[in-house]
């Protein structure tokens, strides 16, 4: 080993302030790349280099796989039954090692050594410095623009560089070389070539972090922004909490005369921002949420995940916003399906749930008209609900006498077990696959089966209308079951 070398890796690990290991790791890589250089085939080769000596020793090694697997790639693996006929203790995944001759250090040049240690240090150099970075906990990043890289623009905030995309600018939005600019530090790739940091001055999460700064209460832990949601550079809504009840948490994010929600707003370039009292109760959330339009009455749907809100004529286009906007932040930001309708679609819609669920009753539990209304007005709305709820629920109502209450709950469970029976039937030729699918059960399996949607491949070719029309589900239900069902594509 050439002992101007090692006196290199010396004085580089000093000079550059890295581990020693870090430069005799970068040694030890050009031992291995010019070792491989005399092999044909694509070997596995391990140098070990004694820290103290500066002897090295090179070995040729496998890799153990299950004998059932095969050699998938046979210079660098060997089966089980042959590696335990050298190592009898041996285990998958650990390696057959055999020594083979040392090549000369000279004979790779010190120059080349020298190369590889340089970038070895240079790369442990750059991990340390972002890691100094991230330590100081900071999620907004300031600094200025240094240069353009292919229409994306690369950040420097003291050593360390990031890269802002250009669509996580905000629309409308000019950057030129020297600008300062603020973005959230939204994403680490430590395997990254270029900059590693990866800035967003698009999501939700970066309006917060601004409140954040202009609100000390938030820190002090008094109030909390819950949820955010943004149409970058046009209009957003955050949700804010009060922990302490003298706090007032719309007022304290204004600020006085509006001074705290004017600085968010021109770092985000005039974005105008609503803030709602957020609340545990997600009727109550939506109701601030769709502000400013007054709210006349809300129906949830659990299943669905979803409201239908009824608005006055005259409030509806201050509902909906501009292009759909207002209802589509409000539905962002708490998490709800919402559809705005006036008090007339909003009765025409009931009245025809409340034929369908009619017809239901009246043909599944055999009964007149005037039964199946009489369920209706007192909150039932499925099978399930007449077949299993409380005894004494249906007894207290007055207008079914016991013998009556019986009847009904055994005819509701004859039905639920035929039709369980009939889907049991229908989704027999499914294949398994498509039965273990999360978040599919037996009557959405009878549904497909009965379009010939039989295989995961079956459903995951849908399209989203075409899934929508054969189970009724809704849209965004739809989206997510047949992406659910396309992930082994890209596994």
């Amino acid at each position: 080993m050439s002992r101007e070398v090692l006196m290199l890796a010396d004085a580089l690990a000093r000079e550059k302030n890295v581990n020693k290991d870090v430069v005799y790791a970068a040694l030890e890589a050009a031992l291995i790349s010019a070792t491989k250089k005399l092999f044909e085939e694509d070997v596995d080769i391990r140098v070990a280099i004694d820290r103290e000596s500066g002897e090295h020793e090179t070995f040729r090694r496998w890799r153990v796989v299950p004998d059932e697997a095969g050699l998938q790639e046979p210079d660098q693996e060997i089966l089980l039954f042959e590696a335990k006929e050298q190592k009898p203790d041996v285990e998958i995944d650990d390696f057959i090692e055999e020594p083979i001759p040392s090549i000369e250090f000279g004979r790779i040049g010190a120059q080349a050594a020298k190369q590889v240690i340089l970038q070895k240090v240079r790369d442990a150099e750059r991990e340390q410095i972002l890691n100094d970075f991230l330590e100081r906990g900071e999620k907004i990043m300031t600094g200025s623009v240094k240069r353009l890289d292919k229409a994306n623009f690369i950040v420097e905030s003291g050593r360390v560089e990031a890269l802002l995309r250009r669509d996580q600018l905000i629309p409308k939005e000019n950057l030129r070389v020297g600008d300062r600019v603020r973005a959230l530090i939204a994403k680490v790739d430590h395997t990254a070539r270029g900059p590693q940091i990866e800035l967003s001055r698009t999501v939700p999460e970066f309006l917060m972090k601004l409140f954040e700064l202009e609100v000390p209460e938030i820190e002090q832990g008094l109030l909390e922004i819950k949820v955010a949601a943004r149409d970058p550079g046009v209009r957003a809504k955050i949700g804010v909490i009060a922990y302490d009840k003298r706090t007032d948490p719309i007022g304290t994010c204004v600020g006085i005369r509006g001074s705290r929600v004017q600085a968010v707003r021109n770092e985000l370039c005039g974005e105008n921002v609503d803030i709602v009292l957020w609340s545990e109760d997600p009727a109550q959330f939506v109701i601030g949420a769709l502000a400013p339009a007054a709210v006349q009455s809300i129906v949830v749907d659990e299943e669905k995940h979803s409201m239908d809100v009824v608005v006055d004529e005259d409030e509806l286009a201050v509902a909906i916003g501009r292009a759909g906007q207002n209802v589509r932040l409000a539905s962002e930001l708490t998490g709800w399906q919402i559809n705005i309708m006036t008090p007339e679609e909003s009765a025409s819609k009931q009245n025809e749930e409340r034929g369908k669920l009619r017809d239901l009753f009246m043909a599944r539990l055999d009964v007149d008209e005037e039964v199946a209304d009489i369920l209706i007005d007192e909150g039932f709305t499925s099978l399930e609900e007449i077949a299993y709820v409380p005894l004494n629920e249906m007894l207290a109502i007055e207008a079914f006498d016991e013998d009556t209450v019986h009847e009904l709950r055994n005819r509701s469970r004859d039905s639920l077990l035929t039709m369980a029976i009939a889907n049991e039937e229908k989704v027999e030729g499914v294949a398994l696959d498509l039965k273990s699918l999360e978040c599919i059960d037996n009557e959405l399996l009878a549904k497909l089966a009965e379009h010939q949607i039989q295989t995961r491949d079956d459903l995951a070719e849908l399209a989203v209308d075409e899934l929508v029309e054969v189970t009724g589900m809704e849209e965004d239900n739809a989206r997510a079951l047949i992406m659910k069902a396309r992930e082994h594509w890209f596994q």
